[in-house]
């Protein structure tokens, strides 16, 4: 049975600062209430200075919700768990729970430590409504939005009752599939065969594994080492490398060749490429992958220059350009891209396509 079927309405309010403009905190917690399968039908921010709007929403959300979850720092519990017990005719616990027939309220502090954790909520929800959900994943790079649109909605034609959670980060994106464990394995495996049709081109996991452990994996099993050589992702994809146990294995060396003469002290670039061409060209990427290849202690090369801005270089190229080459002694290829966006991102999402073009080379 779907959400949609038993009726189920759901609120998440939250009480905060309007002047602090980040939101992880909120982000986190209907993640992992979506992670559950429960999805929030009206998600509210009041500002701590607006306490008619305080007062209307708490009522809108207990008279009008069956489930609500109360985010608010602690010094406002009082004020605000008197309302709502007021309103419901009924008292919190001492672990920030208010349950009747057909309401459950939760209330979670913002600034400290709560007695109990969303996954308590998450357990009283699951008991209240007999539910159990199993979650698979699919994680994609680069996949466009429409691409992922199209395939989620052909596989809800196939079973309406799936939830999904997408969770995006520089391009490296996760798509979490909730569904009911009861949900037939011949539906289950239609499901899943339409979303990896459609999104096989971006695909490099059907697991909730990160994209430098898949490369790892792959490395590992290929029993090949890597080496990289970056120029404007200042080191960033050997830093995703490293941060994986054991990834001395298949790692050889990481080398930062920033500058014009890096690039041919070190890689062997052609002073006449980057005369001719310039350092962001594919000519020049060519030479710094076929460069580590050269060095003979590698069996897969990476390498990646562009211009990530915020301004561009001395040439009449863009920000956003940039080349990443990849290949094994057998050959090399080269890619070339035009980002939009800041600095961060322009670099991070470089980051995530190298990564996962060294591992669409070995796949």
């Amino acid at each position: 049975m779907t959400e949609k079927d038993r009726g189920l309405k759901n609120c998440f309010l939250c009480l905060r600062n309007k002047k602090i403009n980040c939101f992880d905190l909120e982000n986190k917690l209907i993640d992992e209430f979506g992670g559950a399968g429960y999805y929030f039908d009206k998600i509210s921010l009041v500002g701590y200075d607006n306490p008619e709007g305080i007062t209307a929403a708490i009522k809108d959300a207990c008279q009008n919700f069956e489930n609500v979850l109360i985010v608010c720092p602690k010094d406002m519990e009082e004020a605000v768990s008197g309302y709502a017990g007021r309103l419901l005719g009924a008292q919190f616990d001492n672990f920030g729970f208010l349950h009747m027939e057909k309401s459950d309220v939760f209330m979670y502090f913002s600034d400290m430590d709560t007695p109990a954790k969303p996954s308590d909520f998450i357990k009283i929800l699951n008991k209240k409504y007999e539910n159990k959900f199993d979650k698979s994943f699919i994680k994609t790079v680069g996949a466009p939005e429409e691409v992922i649109s199209v395939a989620l909605g052909k596989a809800k034609k196939i079973c309406d009752g799936l939830g999904f959670n997408i969770k995006d980060r520089f391009g490296d994106c996760t798509v979490e599939i909730v569904y009911d464990a009861a949900l037939p394995k011949s539906v289950y495996d239609g499901v899943m065969r339409t979303l990896v049709s459609e999104l096989k081109d971006y695909i490099y996991a059907l697991e909730d594994i990160t994209l430098e452990e898949r490369l790892f994996q792959l490395l590992k099993l290929r029993r090949m080492k890597i080496s990289v050589a970056e120029s404007f992702t200042g080191g960033g994809v050997s830093k995703r490398l490293v941060s994986v146990s054991g990834v001395s294995e298949v790692f050889f060396e990481g080398l930062n060749t920033y500058s014009n003469e890096a690039k041919a002290e070190r890689l062997g670039v052609e002073t006449e490429t980057l005369r001719r061409y310039g350092a962001v060209s594919k000519e020049t990427a060519y030479e710094m992958a076929a460069g580590l290849i050269a060095g003979g202690n590698c069996d897969v090369a990476v390498a990646t220059t562009g211009i990530a801005g915020p301004k561009s270089d001395n040439t009449l190229k863009p920000v956003g350009l940039l080349y990443i080459a990849v290949g094994k002694r057998d050959g090399i290829s080269v890619f070339e891209y035009n980002l939009k966006g800041s600095r961060e991102s322009i670099t991070e999402r470089a980051i995530n396509l190298a990564l996962f073009l060294a591992y669409k080379l070995l796949k």
